[in-house]
């Protein structure tokens, strides 16, 4: 059996989407304290609201397309088709034997769970495959935002102009710190959720899967990168700072010159 997740959005509106999915024949299960701010289960599929994330477990291909459809009608800040389907997470799962575990890079769920067991399991497994998704998702920006700004320190190097204006540097600045916030304080990338403090087992689930998906070295590797994006944007902001400056004095310098004319003018005549 398979399991896939997708990240549609930035946000989705939860209830109404709730409310749609149940209209088209869907049932939702009850979730526990802490799940249910940003979570909705659906059965067969979990949604989280934090970045608008969608994990389908076991579910045809023919209602995935169907789920899909009717989230765009409740999707805030949807992203590009091509980088959804592209920018996704699939692994294998089978039921078996012994304890839930993750191994040789599948899932192997208990088949002595009850539903509600069985149900915070696949939600550990779900949480750590959704940051995956997300962080894939930040890395393509970052990279278009390194490509967008590539030009530059050879630009620097060679003594040209930088072809960017003023508000076009704060735009740069504004895009780098809006990704910084979201992979260093919006998510979870850095810190476990909270859920899983008082849940051992799930916590366990949950890192060993985010180690398997080299989380924490990603964060590491686009960490750096912001790094030196940071850096070179200040090197941007401080060049312009600059040029503004020497416009200033120049100014000055031919205000001054005018009005010495001006003086001279008056002598002479």
């Amino acid at each position: 059996m398979q399991c896939i997740a997708f990240a549609t959005a930035d946000q989705y509106h939860l209830p109404t989407l709730c409310h749609d999915l149940i209209s088209h024949g869907f049932s939702e299960i009850d979730l526990p304290r802490g799940m249910t701010q940003n979570c909705a289960l659906i059965t067969g599929l979990q949604g989280i609201n934090r970045g608008a994330l969608l994990v389908f477990w076991n579910v045809e291909e023919r209602t995935m397309k169907k789920v899909l459809r009717i989230l765009e009608n409740h999707e805030i800040q949807p992203y590009e088709v091509a980088l959804v389907h592209w920018e996704n997470e699939e692994i294998n799962y089978a039921v078996g034997a012994g304890n839930t575990k993750l191994e040789r890079g599948n899932f192997i769920l208990s088949d002595e769970m009850d539903q509600h067991e069985a149900v915070l399991e696949k939600f550990a497994f779900s949480n750590a495959l959704c940051l995956s998704v997300k962080l894939a998702i930040w890395e393509v920006s970052l990279d278009n935002f390194v490509e967008s700004i590539q030009s530059i320190p050879e630009t620097l190097r060679s003594g040209k102009r930088i072809k960017l204006s003023s508000a076009e540097v704060m735009q740069k600045i504004g895009e780098l710190f809006t990704l910084r916030h979201c992979i260093n304080l919006r998510s979870d990338l850095l810190l476990t959720p909270d859920f899983y403090w008082d849940r051992e087992n799930l916590e366990k689930l949950y890192d060993k899967t985010c180690q398997f998906l080299s989380i924490n070295r990603r964060v590491n590797v686009v960490n750096e990168k912001l790094e030196h994006c940071t850096q070179l944007t200040d090197l941007m902001r401080s060049h312009l700072s600059e040029k503004h400056s020497l416009r200033l004095e120049w100014m000055i310098v031919i205000l001054i010159t005018i009005e010495v004319m001006f003086e001279l003018a008056k002598m002479i005549f």
